[in-house]
């Protein structure tokens, strides 16, 4: 697939910054990051702030990049030992997945500084039972917690579940149960509560024939409804136990929804930053394509076949042509449907691919934001029309957490 949503008058300002790399590179376009963050917080409820998702940006320098700005407060962490790292420069880091690292749990409840800054998921009692189990009855410091509620949409009395599997607990009186279990160990504190909605934030609703968007509109805003119903209830059903610091919810896609519900305080966003190819099909807002990666043509095999060296950065998620990079330069090239994006070779068909020769670029979006950096040390920033710096990813300081 070709991408439709960069300017050609800047993808060439960036291809002129960055004609002395040698590819394979990855690229970040600073102007469109900067004008990402500022659209995410414009699109945000008055009051209503960003956390940060780290596993969409995976790159430390960038990450603070985005936090310094009005509007963006904590960071939404994919795994403990991530959180861990990332609390020694914020203060506020929130796990966003139970963990059953017993050494990680351990070591946060060792240490009073990160027991103040990172806050565990929790979806059941048994998530609890893994926390006592590696910290005791006595830690060292109080752990916090913040309760997981499923936010999908269920139909059929339970039958026809439409969002991501994940946490058990859906209704006001599950979520009380699991709250007074949380209160009923004094080693732990009730910190907050998070609801993903990721069958709205997560979905474009521009892919397909205009029957199957239709229904995917009409999804969303029955989805919407609801989760704006069963969240304010539960909210105010487990605030009656305890005060909340934070009700969390949406992502990228759903930041207008999801923070106009008054039980919200704060909403994760971090794709909308990288802008990738996934969220060309939405409807509700426009992001600035702002992260790349290049390729060498390395091979000629035939006139009308361009042949780039790797170019296999496929994303996670249901096998399909939409996981695969986008080609956002040069137009007109194809992916050959036998191959694909290859791990070491991809070739390339279509009109351009009889004017590339050796050693030409070929500038591709990953479908998602943050796993482009597992690929990569670095990123090479462009801002304005210059090169005028480098932002390690989590590769390149050496971590991979996942």
């Amino acid at each position: 697939m070709t991408g439709s949503m960069i300017g050609p008058d800047r993808l060439a300002v960036l291809r002129a910054a960055t004609d002395g790399l040698q590819p394979p590179f990855a690229v970040v376009d600073l102007d469109a990051y900067d004008a990402n963050a500022d659209a995410l917080v414009a699109r945000a409820a008055p009051g209503t702030t960003i956390r940060l998702a780290s596993k969409s940006v995976r790159s430390r320098p960038l990450a603070a990049r985005a936090l310094a700005r009005p509007g963006f407060a904590g960071v939404l962490a994919l795994t403990l030992p991530e959180a861990l790292w990332l609390a020694a420069d914020h203060a506020d880091v929130v796990v966003g997945y139970p963990s059953t690292d017993t050494d990680a749990i351990a070591a946060l409840a060792a240490d009073p500084q990160l027991a103040e800054r990172v806050t565990l998921m929790v979806d059941s009692v048994e998530s609890l039972d893994v926390v006592e189990a590696a910290v005791g009855r006595a830690p060292a410091a109080p752990v916090k917690v913040c309760l997981d509620l499923d936010a999908a949409l269920e139909l059929l009395g339970g039958r026809v579940h439409l969002g991501p599997l994940r946490s058990p607990v859906r209704t006001p009186a599950q979520a009380v149960a699991l709250a007074r279990a949380v209160l009923a160990r004094p080693w732990l504190h009730l910190d907050g509560l998070m609801a993903y909605e990721g069958q709205v934030a997560g979905m474009g609703d521009v892919i397909g024939n205009p029957l199957r968007q239709a229904a995917v509109r009409a999804m969303q805003r029955a989805s919407s409804r609801e989760i704006a119903q069963r969240r304010a209830a539960v909210v105010a059903a487990v605030s009656a136990l305890a005060p909340l610091r934070f009700v969390n919810g949406g992502g990228t896609g759903s930041v207008e929804q999801t923070s106009a519900e008054p039980a919200v305080t704060e909403v994760a966003a971090g794709s909308g930053l990288y802008a990738p190819a996934l969220f060309d099909s939405y409807r509700r807002f426009r992001a600035r394509p702002a992260a790349y990666f290049v390729q060498p043509v390395v091979r000629r095999p035939s006139a009308g076949v361009a042949t780039a060296l790797g170019g296999g950065w496929v994303a996670s998620g249901p096998p399909g042509a939409d996981r695969q990079p986008t080609i956002a330069w040069p137009p007109g090239l194809r992916y050959n449907p036998l191959e694909g994006a290859g791990e070491a070779q991809t070739p390339l068909l279509g009109a351009a691919a009889a004017g590339l020769r050796l050693g030409d670029r070929v500038w591709f979006r990953h479908a998602k934001a943050g796993e482009l950096c597992e690929r990569v040390n670095q990123l090479h920033l462009v801002a304005g029309d210059e090169l005028v710096g480098t932002a390690a990813t989590y590769r390149g300081e050496g971590k991979a957490f996942l």
